[in-house]
């Protein structure tokens, strides 16, 4: 039997020339001779770079590193065979202060296909006190539990240790996480300089290894970073430098490495970039397994747990529907990473504590992708793949990078203190705040393709994600939505002031064919800012001149066709629109492509500021313009309140 598939059977064998030259040729086609690109040139616009300096490439070879196997060093591909029954603990969240209605929720979920409860818990969430009314009627010995707290962790973990002995549960019968994070906890509360204290978890930790070898103490949590803008490189390297600090402190306390790196999960956050969620938790594994390695932990001990989370920062408020397929990726990305333990976030979050249906929905991802889709058959379904194996390598070589500097500042607790985390990820934010406001990195239903006359999802307003607080500002979560659902609500409140929704005319000039593209954009831009559009179309100024007079002059008009009718109407429909006392026009296209006027012809530049000519339309709008500052800057002229 041959030993290798002959799959390629029949077909030429290309070289990276052969591609490169096609590559080339396929991104000419609509390029005059004079722009055409080279090979080198082609590849060129063809690379991603993510907002933390990763390059992705169009094409990739054969992966000459190590795969290794589930269970083995270098543990990238797993730290087990995946059990087809149990594949990963389907993780629930809950959250809500009425502890009668939370306690339903949890048993429903548990009787619908969740695996697994975690209970958050402090003001505004469940009170420690209903810890066990919540619990009342689970099965303790068969649920694994996870605590965590909004201020504190440990009022949590010592109210369900002591319900587990209350039920009289063997010590070795009860499973789950006592949530334990003090590092995690000091990167959200701003702790500044102040030292971070480890003796609680070290306690935990301690009572656990004694008592609870079902149990881990406490968690590496991502999520403070992710939420505040980190990219992947940075929330992998603060997880894996986390890890470090920890065993560090366990060691100072006696306890020796091997038995350590047992008592904690670290918790990621899964994004709807579903290839680096996938290299993110595989390159985590292959991290850890090394610095275990390091300190000497047997190999069968060097595997990191880990406990995978739907990000927060990617769910809207608008349109949240969509959070639904956003989920879907996300959970389909950690089941294929390898994560042990996930949590889907219902679609309604946003809106403050999940419904019925949402949470159902969110139960269900999970079921679905393990069972119907056969996923939790199959270990490291990503594996061997080139793109991904590269992509885990270069992710974790960037990572490690950044954890070699955290270590140089004198480890985590030392960085956060100072700017080093910070600063980092204050940069990477705002390159992504950049590439969210120009819709280079754009949110459906948010940034494109928006529905104003979507009704709320509720009457209550939304709330901000639950996080502990302190007398400093620590690293606050942010949503990529929000700088957009600002503009929404400026035309929002302005409607409920007025009676009226922010209003512009799209004078489409020729026929649909000159205009429809850019009416069509034009429309979804304004929308974006809550901005409602009504069409004229027109082949004339006379004509625009009569449709005009049929009622009030708008605040703002935008001219919508191609260059060709542009040079032919263009100047008469503007003077049409200035006579008839329209406050603001604007452009749909290049400054470049409204005709030279005398003088001010020359002035004109192809570019987002306004052009400066008196005989010249306000401004012009295009594909690459900061949507987000053009907006706000549209709804000023047009007397929105900020």
């Amino acid at each position: 039997m041959a030993d290798d598939t002959p799959l390629a059977a029949g077909f030429d064998t290309l070289t990276d020339e052969d591609w490169r030259t096609l590559a080339a040729a396929a991104l000419n086609r609509k390029r005059p001779p004079e722009r055409h690109l080279d090979g080198d040139a082609a590849v060129k616009r063809l690379l991603t770079h993510t907002v933390d300096g990763l390059t992705i490439s169009p094409l990739y070879r054969r992966f000459e590193g190590t795969l290794g196997r589930p269970g083995l060093m270098p543990f990238t591909r797993g730290t087990a065979l995946r059990d087809p029954h149990a594949p990963w603990e389907i993780r629930q969240l809950h959250a809500g202060s009425d502890a009668a209605a939370t306690r339903k929720a949890v048993l429903l979920d548990l009787e619908r296909g969740v695996t697994g409860l975690w209970l958050h818990t402090g003001p505004g969430a469940i009170a420690v006190d209903d810890l066990s009314t919540v619990l009342s009627g689970v099965y303790l010995d068969l649920a694994p539990v996870t605590v965590s707290g909004v201020e504190e962790d440990r009022p949590a973990a010592d109210a369900l240790m002591a319900l587990w002995a209350e039920r009289g549960l063997a010590d070795d019968a009860v499973s789950g996480v006592l949530g334990h994070d003090p590092l995690g906890r000091h990167a959200r509360s701003g702790g500044g300089s102040r030292a971070v204290d480890m003796s609680d978890l070290v306690d935990a930790g301690r009572t656990c290894l004694s008592r609870y070898p079902q149990v881990r103490a406490g968690v590496v949590d991502a999520r403070p970073y992710h939420d505040a803008g980190a990219g992947d490189v940075e929330e992998l390297a603060c997880a894996i430098a986390t890890g470090i600090a920890y065993l560090r402190a366990f060691e100072e306390a006696g306890i020796a490495p091997a038995d350590a790196v047992t008592q904690w999960e670290f918790r990621l956050a899964a994004t709807a970039d579903q290839f680096l969620t996938i290299a993110k938790l595989r390159a985590l594994r292959r991290l850890w397994a090394r610095v275990a390695e390091s300190c000497g932990v047997p190999e069968e001990r060097r595997g990191a747990r880990q406990h995978a989370v739907t990000s927060w920062r990617m769910l809207t408020r608008d349109d949240p529907w969509v959070n639904m397929l956003r989920g879907t990726v996300a959970c389909f990305a950690s089941a294929v990473g390898g994560a042990e333990a996930i949590t889907v976030a219902p679609f309604d979050s946003v809106w403050g504590e999940p419904e019925v249906l949402p949470r159902r929905i969110a139960r269900n991802t999970q079921i679905l992708v393990a069972e119907e889709s056969s996923l939790g058959r199959v270990t490291d379904p990503a594996g061997g793949s080139w793109y991904v194996e590269s992509l885990t390598d270069d992710l974790a070589r960037r990572a490690w990078e950044f954890v070699q500097a955290i270590e140089a500042e004198g480890g985590m607790a030392t960085a956060l203190a100072g700017s080093l985390v910070t600063d980092r990820i204050a940069a990477v934010a705002a390159e992504r705040e950049t590439r969210l406001a120009h819709r280079t990195q754009p949110i459906t239903g948010v940034s494109t393709f928006p529905n104003i006359t979507e009704r709320s999802l509720r009457e209550s307003a939304p709330v901000a994600e639950g996080r502990g607080v302190d007398e400093q500002p620590g690293l606050v979560p942010r949503r990529d939505a929000e700088m957009f659902e600002a503009l929404r609500d400026r035309s929002a409140a302005h409607e409920t002031a007025t009676g009226t929704r922010p209003e512009a005319v799209l004078v489409c000039l020729g026929t649909r064919r000159d205009y429809g593209p850019r009416e069509m954009f034009i429309a979804n831009l304004l929308a974006v800012g809550g901005i409602a559009t009504r069409s004229i179309e027109v082949d004339s100024a006379e004509a625009l001149t009569a449709a005009l007079s049929d009622a009030s002059a708008p605040t703002l008009a935008v001219l919508c066709s191609s260059a060709d009718v542009y040079e032919r109407l263009a100047p008469d429909a503007l003077a049409a629109l200035r006579e008839a006392g329209v406050g603001r026009v604007l452009m749909a296209g290049r400054a470049t492509e409204y005709p030279s006027r005398g003088e001010h012809g020359a002035d004109r530049a192809d570019s987002e500021a306004t052009v400066a000519a008196a005989d010249a339309p306000d401004g012009v709008v295009h594909d690459g313009i900061d949507v987000v500052d053009t907006l706000h800057t549209v709804l000023d002229d047009m007397g929105v309140a900020r």
